[in-house]
């Protein structure tokens, strides 16, 4: 569900912070109030090209954030995530964020992360299904009206097998692919992956090579050098007249004579002692340095070629030694394929049509219980559509069956939902319908009957109640609370009955402060949203106040309790009623 939404220089909001609890949310309006906030903000959160005439006049930039709490979502969509490189959710919460200036930059983030605008259009189909007058409609893709079939029988695990056997399907045709070439083609594939497994091999490579051959290249490369340190420390030590031997030899005479004279001097000729050791010692160690400081131009250049060839290799297959070894092991696996390439091919061909076979029998037990779904579904859309106002309306489900070679995941089958909304008018498909208010309503039929099924946690309805009045209006009312026991809805409604059914009821209006207009957006308490619906119906008259008293009443006794998928929807029930919004909490949002 859609917990918090946050918008910045938006049209004419300034700034606007929203906190939504679960159920069903009803937004109205005077008509040009910007009820539709919420709607333009949510299309640019759920990816949506951003138009710069949107930025408030006067600002250089405009945001929006929302944050869902995603805890009814499967892990499927967490798998998403990070097949993207986006941070996790914590806490069960999701972050969008969208931003853009008037000089043209655009920015998009996922929980912290930027991302980019086909992304968040990916993660946004997860979320939100809009209904209305908006691009953000599933329902009119075949896929997704395969899918709602598939979901109102319970097909999905018999889907899930028949895609694991289709990917699979797919894997071994690559591979066959991939076998199956031209014989000058073939020919240069075994030639080149020869030259590249011997050219490896014969390297003899070691994971950690690379760092003694340098060190000991370094070595050689500065070893005329060394050699004449290391000289000049022999001589100082014991070579030259005035050398450290020699005056530690006269240093040993006077300690002799010293402890001749005074023996409490014995510890002094110790010390001396040692000293004479350690330089006997540092001396034999600089002779055995010098022994293999030798010059040898023929282990220098065979130092350099080795690195050469490993700098080499790593150039054409990969950044590392182990990298290195890791192509060449893939590369040996390739050519024993190639080599065997008539036996890998005879397995392939097995395999597919193993798979094949497997695909024909399940791709015919799917169409099998589609068929048998078809008139239950279209009878349920059509009982819930006569209660909208469609009470001659027609809607069927067509289903059309291709056969192997298999292409899809999800079977053999195409499905089309087509709907007549009047008597004597032919059934088109429903990407055909004009009616923004008709495709609205058969979503929202759609959606009563696939309540527990589907798993979009939030639904948006615009202008369901066009054209409709009455009885009418309360069954929609009545059918969108139903939904909302389930997953959040969202409703701009014009009509006193729908407003009434909801769990949290905002109201939108304009103001002049400063010389400014300013959209805001109040969560109206009981007796707000008594004046409220008297003026959707009218106006404040003792008839319209008692009649808005009366619509609460009854949509509060016949609603369902909505499910409680997030904390926020503890605020809309402190006042004790399942139903209203709390008392105190009028004008709680302005911008």
């Amino acid at each position: 569900m859609l917990t918090t939404l946050r918008i910045r220089n938006l049209a004419l909001v300034e700034e606007l912070t929203l906190e939504f609890p679960a159920g069903l949310v009803i937004v109205t309006g005077e008509t040009g109030a910007g009820k539709s906030i919420i709607l333009g903000a949510l299309n640019l959160l759920l990816g949506q090209r951003a138009d710069r005439s949107l930025i408030r006049s006067g600002a250089d930039n405009c945001s929006v954030e929302g944050v869902f709490d995603i805890r009814s979502l499967p892990a499927t969509f967490h798998e998403l995530l990070a097949a993207n490189g986006l941070e996790p959710c914590e806490e069960h919460q999701l972050l969008l964020k969208r931003a853009f200036s008037a000089n043209g930059t655009n920015r998009q983030f996922i929980n912290g992360s930027p991302t980019t605008l086909t992304v968040l259009a990916t993660v946004g189909d997860w979320l939100v299904d809009m209904h209305g007058p908006h691009d953000h409609q599933s329902l009119l893709q075949p896929a997704r009206q395969l899918a709602i079939l598939d979901a109102y029988g319970n097909l999905g695990r018999e889907v899930e097998a028949f895609g694991q056997r289709m990917r699979q399907r797919a894997g071994l045709l690559a591979e066959k692919e991939a076998l199956v070439v031209d014989d000058e083609t073939y020919a240069r594939q075994l030639d080149l992956l020869r030259f590249q497994v011997r050219e490896i091999h014969d390297a003899a490579l070691k994971p950690d090579e690379v760092e003694a051959v340098e060190a000991e290249h370094q070595r050689c490369t500065n070893a005329s050098a060394l050699m004449q340190f290391a000289q000049a420390l022999q001589s100082l030590l014991a070579d030259e007249e005035e050398s450290v031997q020699s005056r530690l030899q006269a240093m040993g005479r006077i300690l002799h004579e010293l402890h001749r004279l005074d023996p409490d001097t014995a510890s002094l000729g110790e010390m001396h002692e040692q000293a004479s050791a350690l330089l006997q010692e540092l001396g034999a160690q600089l002779a055995d340095y010098v022994d293999r400081l030798e010059l040898d131009p023929a282990q220098l250049e065979a130092l350099e070629q080795r690195l050469n060839l490993i700098q080499g290799l790593k150039r054409k297959y990969g950044t590392n030694i182990e990298d290195v070894l890791r192509f060449g092991e893939e590369a040996r696996t390739r050519l024993e394929q190639l080599e065997g390439r008539e036996a890998e091919v005879a397995r392939l061909n097995r395999e597919v049509a193993r798979l094949d076979h497997e695909l024909l029998a399940a791709g015919k037990q799917l169409t099998g219980r589609r068929k048998a779904l078809l008139p239950r579904l279209a009878k349920a859309v059509s009982q819930e559509l006569s209660e909208l106002g469609f009470a001659r309306s027609r809607f069927q489900i067509g289903l059309e069956t291709g056969g192997p070679p298999a292409t899809g995941v999800t079977g053999f089958d195409t499905v089309e939902f087509e709907f007549a909304p009047n008597p004597g008018e032919p059934l088109r498909p429903l990407r055909a319908i004009a009616s923004s208010g008709e495709m609205a309503r058969v979503m929202l039929a759609i959606k009563t009957v696939l309540a527990t099924e589907d798993q979009v946690p939030v639904l948006v309805f615009d202008e369901v109640d066009a054209n409709i009045g009455g009885e009418t209006a309360h069954a929609v009312g009545a059918k969108m609370r139903a939904i909302a026991a389930h997953r959040q809805v969202f409703c701009i409604t014009h009509l006193a009955p729908v407003a009434a059914a909801a769990a949290a009821h905002y109201r939108v209006s304009k103001e002049v402060r400063g010389n400014r207009t300013h959209t805001r957006m109040d969560l109206l308490d009981p007796a707000a949203r008594v004046t409220e619906l008297a003026r959707m119906m009218g106006g404040q008259t003792d008839a319209a106040r008692k009649h808005a008293e009366a619509l609460l009443e009854t949509a509060h006794e016949t609603a369902p309790a909505p499910r409680n998928s997030g904390t926020n929807a503890k605020s809309v029930r402190r006042s004790g009623r399942s139903a209203g919004p709390p008392e105190d909490s009028r004008n709680i949002v302005t911008d």
